[in-house]
């Protein structure tokens, strides 16, 4: 049994990035661990969404421990910072947020949990942070020193490939399983994950599509079933979401790794 540790900016980013791999560690026997920096403060959910007294960063938590027992995860961390909001908003100066985090000191919790769990792979996102996200972005940072602290061996960097995601909705258009306005637009200005060139894992996680569809949904005040991941057909959703996607110093060029615990 190998230790896989996911590093997360808020509740709900484990969906959407590991959660495949993770659940695919959970069952070839590893144990897998869940450590997000902030519980999602600046979040935005419908009107009346919440009860009445109820903060959002409770019900955000209350939701990551849910998705964790349908992923299967044994550990779930929070690292106690606030949520920076959107790049360029004033939540960013938010001298308690993630963003304005001393990086060392940061690296520094994230390693005693990799110390303690005797961690052989760690996830992180690549240097961007998918979208230019300030958390996730601080979520690289923070976690490529991390493992260079802790003697963490693998560090795979979690990614969007590009050039599939366009080229999948682009199909899933024409072939009639999405419509035209449900299709999501590029943000403006963004560069969205990495070109294809650059990624160097490429990881077959649609065994576990319904589970990764399964965690989503347990995070209702983020992900609505309306939104596009949980409203597109079943083959369509494993389409799009049944590959992770990963960059790995010292990999490629090209996809050469398929398997995030090959050989542990």
């Amino acid at each position: 049994m190998a230790t896989l540790v996911t590093f997360h900016a808020h509740p709900d980013d484990e969906c959407l990035r590991t959660a495949g791999v993770m659940r695919k560690a959970v069952e070839e026997g590893h144990r897998v661990v869940l450590v997000v920096a902030t519980k999602g403060e600046v979040g935005e959910v419908p009107e009346g969404f919440l009860a009445e007294g109820e903060k959002l960063e409770d019900r955000r938590v209350q939701e990551s421990y849910a998705a964790a027992a349908v992923l299967g995860v044994e550990r779930v961390e929070f690292l106690g910072y606030r949520d920076s909001g959107m790049m360029g908003e004033p939540t960013n100066d938010d001298p308690s947020c993630f963003w304005r985090a001393d990086v060392e000191k940061a690296a520094e919790q994230l390693a005693a949990i990799l110390r303690e769990e005797s961690a052989d792979v760690l996830t992180v996102y690549d240097d961007n942070g998918d979208y230019g996200h300030p958390d996730h972005i601080q979520v690289h940072r923070v976690g490529v020193r991390a493992a260079e602290l802790a003697g963490t061996p693998r560090v795979y960097q979690a990614t969007f490939n590009r050039e599939f995601m366009q080229r999948g909705f682009e199909a899933a258009v024409a072939d009639g399983l999405i419509p035209p306005e449900a299709a999501p637009e590029p943000p403006e200005n963004v560069e969205f994950g990495k070109p294809e060139a650059e990624i160097t894992a490429a990881v077959d996680v649609s065994k576990y599509a319904s589970v990764k569809r399964a965690a989503m949904r347990a995070h209702p005040s983020q992900i609505s079933e309306d939104m596009f991941m949980l409203a597109m057909p079943d083959d369509a959703f494993t389409f799009a979401f049944g590959t992770e996607w990963f960059i790995r110093a010292g990999q490629g060029p090209g996809i050469t790794e398929t398997d995030l615990m090959a050989g542990l």
